[in-house]
C-alpha cells in the first residue's frame, strides 16, 4: 500500500534559516526584517517516519591524526597570480569555494578564464545553470578559452550534477550558479533557502569524498549580502567577494572567509572586452592621472594583507548653503570623518561648523586603516587654506582625540613601496621614525611628528 505524503507550509528566514508556521515581519532569532519566505514541505506520514527510525547507519571510518597527510605543496595553481594570492597560494584539493558579487561584476568571467589559465592536465567540469551550451561557447570564444580540458554541461538538476561528478571524476568542478540548481524531492522553487542548502550539501558530498575542488557562484541580494541561507557561508571553505562599480573598469577580489589562507589579501583586476586582466601593481594604477599642485590631495599607504597599496585622499571644503553643514565621505567611514573634523576644530583651531566637507578616496578604494587618519586631516586643512601639499609626500599615522599622532603598523613595507614609486618626503609618527632605517632610502626626507599641529607646521599649513 502506497504511503500518502502530506504537504505543509512553513515560513523560513533567508538569513538564519529559522522556521515558523506563520509569516512574521521580524525574525525572532536573528532580528532581520522581511526575510521570511514561504516553502512547502512534504512528509511521508507515520509509516515513513517509523521506517526511517529503524534504519541504522554504518560507523564512520576513523584514522589517527598523525597518519593524516597535510602537504601544503599540494595545491592547484590557477595560472592567475591575483587569484592564487587571494586563495592563499592556490586551490586546495577538496575545497569548496563560493564566489559572489553584484550582477555583471565578473564572477562567471573569472571562472571561465581560469579554465584557460589552469594547468592543461587538469580536467574542469563546468556546469552552467543560467546559460545554454551555445551561450557559454560564445563567451569562451571571446575569452580565448579553447576548451580542450573543459567538460561542459547545462543542467539545473542537482542529482544529475552529482552523478556526473561521480562518473567523470573531474579535477575541478564549477557550478554557475547555485541559485539555479534544485532537487526534485523538494517542492520549493530553485533559489529558496531549503533548495540552496540541500543542493550545496549534495554537491559537497560528491566533491569532498573525491578530493575535487568545487567552485560555486552565488548571487547577492539588494543589500549586498549573499543570497540564500546564512549557513551557506559556513558550509564552504572559502568565500570570495567581487567588489567594484560596474561602470568602472577595476575590480577587487577579496576573501571574506578562507580556511586555507589569509582573509586580508586582495586581488586587483581590470575588466576589458577580452575579459579580466591582472593588475600586478595597483599603486601605479590608483595614482595614474592624479592632479599636481592642487590643494586638498594627500597620498597615504594602506596594507591589504602583505601588499602595500598607495591611495590618494581628496578633500573639498566649501561654504554650506543649508542650516546644517554636510559631511559626505566616499570610501571613508562617516563617523571617523566627524571625529577628525572635531579634532581639527578643538586641537588644531580650524573651524568647520559652517562648511561642507566632502572626502573621496580615488580609484574606488575604501579606507578602513586608522593609519590613514593623518593623510585625511592634511588633505582637509590643505583645501581649507588652499595650500597644495607636495606631490612627492606620503603621510602615515593614526590621529587620537587629543590631537596626537600614533604609530602605524608595518611602516617599513609602506615606506619601501612609496620610495620605489618615487616619493621622497615622509611624514610619520615619531614612534615609527625611531625604528626606521633611514639609510635604506638615500635622498628621502623624514619628518617625525607627535601631534597634528607639528604635522601642519612642518608642511607650512600652520597658522
Amino acid at each position: 500500500m502506497a504511503v500518502k505524503s502530506k504537504a505543509k507550509t512553513v515560513y523560513v528566514c533567508t538569513q538564519c534559516g529559522c522556521e515558523s508556521p506563520k509569516w512574521q515581519g521580524r525574525c525572532p532569532d536573528c532580528g532581520s526584517w522581511n526575510t521570511f519566505t514561504e516553502e512547502t514541505r512534504t512528509s511521508g506520514g507515520p509509516a515513513a517516519k517509523a521506517a526511517a527510525a529503524e534504519r541504522r547507519a554504518a560507523p564512520a571510518k576513523v584514522k589517527p591524526l598523525a597518519e593524516v597527510s597535510a602537504d601544503e605543496s599540494v595545491r592547484y595553481h590557477t595560472g592567475m597570480k591575483e587569484l592564487d594570492r587571494v586563495l592563499g597560494g592556490g586551490i586546495v584539493p577538496g575545497a569548496a569555494i563560493l564566489v559572489c558579487g553584484d550582477p555583471g561584476i565578473g564572477k562567471s568571467t573569472i571562472l571561465l578564464q581560469m579554465c584557460r589559465t589552469i594547468d592543461p592536465g587538469l580536467r574542469v567540469l563546468y556546469v552552467s545553470g543560467e546559460e545554454s551550451l551555445r551561450q557559454v561557447k560564445l563567451r569562451a570564444n571571446r575569452l580565448e578559452v579553447d576548451g580542450k580540458n573543459v567538460l561542459l554541461t547545462s543542467t539545473t538538476d542537482a542529482e544529475e550534477i552529482y552523478e556526473t561528478i561521480l562518473a567523470e571524476k573531474p579535477d575541478v568542478v564549477v557550478v554557475d550558479s547555485i541559485q539555479t540548481v534544485s532537487l526534485s524531492a523538494i517542492t520549493s522553487s530553485a533559489g529558496s533557502v531549503t533548495q540552496v542548502r540541500e543542493c550545496t550539501q549534495l554537491l559537497l558530498n560528491a566533491c569532498k569524498g573525491n578530493e575535487i575542488p568545487l567552485f560555486i557562484v552565488g548571487h547577492v541580494n539588494k543589500d549586498g549580502g549573499i543570497a540564500g541561507p546564512k549557513v551557506l557561508e559556513h558550509m564552504v571553505d572559502t568565500v570570495l567577494y567581487f567588489e567594484g562599480d560596474r561602470n568602472l573598469s577595476y575590480r577587487i577580489l577579496r576573501a571574506i572567509k578562507n580556511r586555507f589562507g589569509s582573509t586580508n589579501e586582495i586581488g586587483v583586476f581590470e575588466m576589458s572586452g577580452g575579459g579580466l586582466s591582472e593588475v600586478e601593481n595597483p599603486s601605479e594604477m590608483l595614482l595614474t592621472g592624479r592632479p599636481m599642485g592642487v590643494s586638498g590631495t594627500c597620498i597615504t599607504c594602506l596594507m591589504e594583507g602583505t601588499r602595500p597599496i598607495l591611495v590618494e585622499v581628496q578633500a573639498l571644503i566649501a561654504k554650506t548653503s543649508f542650516g546644517n553643514p554636510r559631511r559626505v565621505p566616499t570610501g571613508f567611514d562617516y563617523n571617523r570623518t566627524a571625529l577628525l573634523i572635531a579634532v581639527l576644530e578643538k586641537r588644531g583651531g580650524y573651524f568647520m561648523g559652517n562648511l561642507d566637507v566632502f572626502l573621496n578616496v580615488a580609484g574606488g578604494m575604501r579606507i578602513d586603516d586608522p593609519g590613514a587618519d593623518l593623510a585625511v586631516a592634511l588633505s582637509m586643512v590643505s583645501n581649507l587654506l588652499d595650500k597644495p601639499i607636495d606631490s612627492g609626500l606620503l603621510a602615515l599615522g593614526e590621529v587620537g582625540l587629543a590631537g596626537e599622532v600614533r604609530s602605524a603598523s608595518l611602516v617599513h613595507q609602506r615606506v619601501g613601496e612609496a620610495y620605489r614609486l618615487g616619493f621622497t618626503t615622509f611624514v610619520l609618527p615619531k614612534s615609527n621614525l625611531r625604528t626606521l632605517d633611514q639609510s635604506r632610502y638615500p635622498g628621502a626626507a623624514f619628518h617625525g611628528v607627535s601631534s597634528i599641529s607639528q604635522a601642519f607646521r612642518c608642511l607650512g599649513l600652520g597658522r
